[in-house]
This record gives structure tokens, C-alpha cells and sequence, in this order.
């Protein structure tokens, strides 16, 4: 099937971009790498009447470090978020999962930008912003704010996006020192979306304790969803030969799972509750 007709203009700029969209509204969609919006409008579930091509904006493609943070364009395509060495060293776990989206020509073309607007709850970019406290950054014409990742998704396929605004960054705040991170997920076959996805964070003490921890599940709702205020204080203890177990069970009982025809919820608890034990096991060993 092909798509329904639209018009295409590419603007050379950031400003000629959010004109166009301040513009046009409701009837706009936004195009950059396409690996989202293309098949959709090829099925005909999606039918924009304009399409805006922002692929050519350079301004959107970089990656720098400021004191606190660390800025990722929203042009950045999945395979250099893989590789690049401020990412690597800054927010490896989101590198990491970069590298485990889709098949290679998909990480060739898909954008940081592109993964969150389209808000898919089983995505791997999504689970990594909320486990992370990622900011987002919006522009419009209007001018620009900023959206905590975990207000940013709304619902499937749904944000907190404006008809007029823009998606021009993602900010991550540095690791702390001694923090580790694992990142977990299961899928039927390489290359799909996951049936549930774990994102873990943690912190080692100067005595060998285990703290902060950060936990989140993607694929078993319409957004990503944080599970740690479910862990009760102090149960993280890295002493414990049980405790990875025994938080897994906790927030896989405690989880949010929407039930679906195709996957029962007594599996993706189940799944969540595996998944769980080896990224805190993951995040532990790499807090040193």
C-alpha cells in the first residue's frame, strides 16, 4: 500500500522549521528519519496532509557536555548514540540500548528525537529517558521550554507535545559517582519490540552499600513506567545474596501490567520479575 497524498517542504533552518509548523498546525507532521511515520503512512494509519522534513538541520545533531548534563540533538541517529564516545562515557546505558534497536538499517536512520515523539511504550529510548530523569527540550515559535521525560509520554503514541513544537534535545543529567546501570529486555524474535524491557540504576557506598536505586519497565503499559517507589527503604543491600530476587519480586507484584490478547499478564509479570533480578545484578557489578 502506498501512502495518501501530501505536500513536503524541507526548511534549511531551526526558525523555517517551527515556522512551517506554527503554520500549518494540526495538518503538519514532522519527518527526519522516517522509521516510524513511513510505515505508518504507507498503511495508511497515519495520513499528514504536510509533511515537514527536519533531516537536513544540522544544528540538531550534536552532542556536547555541560557542567550538569549531558545534551543530545534530536537528530542523533540510533547508531552514533551507540558509538559516540560522550554518550559512552556519560550515559552509557543509553548507548547501550541504542545499539539494540531494531536491525541495521534501522540504526542507521532512526533518531533519538524521532523514538521519543513517537512514544512507543515498548521502544527502548523512552525506558531509557524515564529511567534516567531525562529532560526534553521543546522549541516553537512561541519559544521554548522543558518537559521531564516522565510527564514528556502522555499515553501510546501520545506527548506533551504542542501541534506547533518541537522535540530539538533530550537532557541527561550526569552519573553519579560509584553508579551502575543495567539494562534488560526479552523479544520473540531479533530485532522487535520487546515484551517487557528493564531499565536499572544504582549507586555503590564507600562501605559497599547499595542505594538510589532507579528502576523502570517498558512494554507493559502505555508508557514507560517507574517501578521503584515500590521497593521498601533500606531493601537495597548488596550484602544479601537474595536482594536482586527479592526487589524483582516486589516490584513484578506491584507492576502496572495491562492486559493484552496477545501476551498474558501472567507472563510479562513473570518475565518482569527475571528481567528485574539480572539488570540490578548488571548495575550492581558495574557501581565501582
Amino acid at each position: 500500500m502506498k501512502p495518501a497524498a501530501f505536500s513536503y517542504e524541507a526548511p534549511a533552518t531551526l526558525a523555517a522549521a517551527l515556522a512551517a509548523l506554527a503554520a500549518r498546525g494540526d495538518e503538519a507532521k514532522i519527518i527526519a528519519g522516517g522509521q516510524s511515520l513511513a510505515p505508518m503512512m504507507n498503511m495508511r494509519l497515519a495520513r499528514p496532509a504536510h509533511l515537514i522534513d527536519i533531516g537536513g538541520l544540522a544544528e540538531l545533531s550534536d552532542v556536547r557536555l555541560e557542567p550538569d548534563h549531558l545534551v543530545v540533538g534530536a537528530l542523533v541517529r540510533h547508531a552514533d548514540l551507540a558509538r559516540h564516545p560522550l554518550v559512552r562515557a556519560n550515559a552509557p546505558m543509553l548507548a547501550y540500548a541504542a545499539g539494540t534497536i531494531g536491525h541495521y538499517a534501522i540504526r542507521q536512520r532512526g533518531t533519538l528525537g524521532g523514538s521519543l515523539a513517537h512514544a512507543d511504550p515498548a521502544a527502548q529510548l523512552p525506558l531509557c529517558a524515564v529511567a534516567l530523569d531525562a529532560a526534553v527540550e521543546i522549541a516553537s515559535a512561541r519559544g521554548r521550554r522543558m518537559l521531564r521525560a516522565a510527564d514528556f509520554f502522555v499515553s501510546i503514541f501520545t506527548t506533551g507535545l504542542e501541534p506547533d513544537e518541537l522535540l530539538v534535545a533530550v537532557r541527561v543529567p550526569l552519573p553519579l559517582p560509584r553508579e551502575g546501570w543495567g539494562f534488560r529486555l526479552f523479544t520473540r524474535r531479533a530485532g522487535d519490540f520487546a515484551l517487557v524491557s528493564i531499565a536499572a540504576m544504582l549507586v555503590r557506598g564507600a562501605d559497599g552499600t547499595l542505594g538510589r536505586l532507579r528502576l523502570a519497565a517498558g512494554g507493559i503499559g502505555a508508557t514507560p513506567v517507574r517501578l521503584d517507589a515500590a521497593v521498601p527503604s533500606g531493601i537495597v543491600d548488596g550484602r544479601d545474596p537474595d536482594w536482586s530476587a527479592r526487589i524483582a519480586e516486589i516490584v513484578a507484584a506491584a507492576a502496572p501490567i495491562e492486559e493484552t490478547e496477545q501476551v498474558p499478564t501472567a507472563f510479562r509479570r513473570e518475565l518482569l520479575a527475571a528481567l528485574a533480578r539480572d539488570a540490578l545484578e548488571d548495575a550492581a557489578g558495574r557501581a565501582s
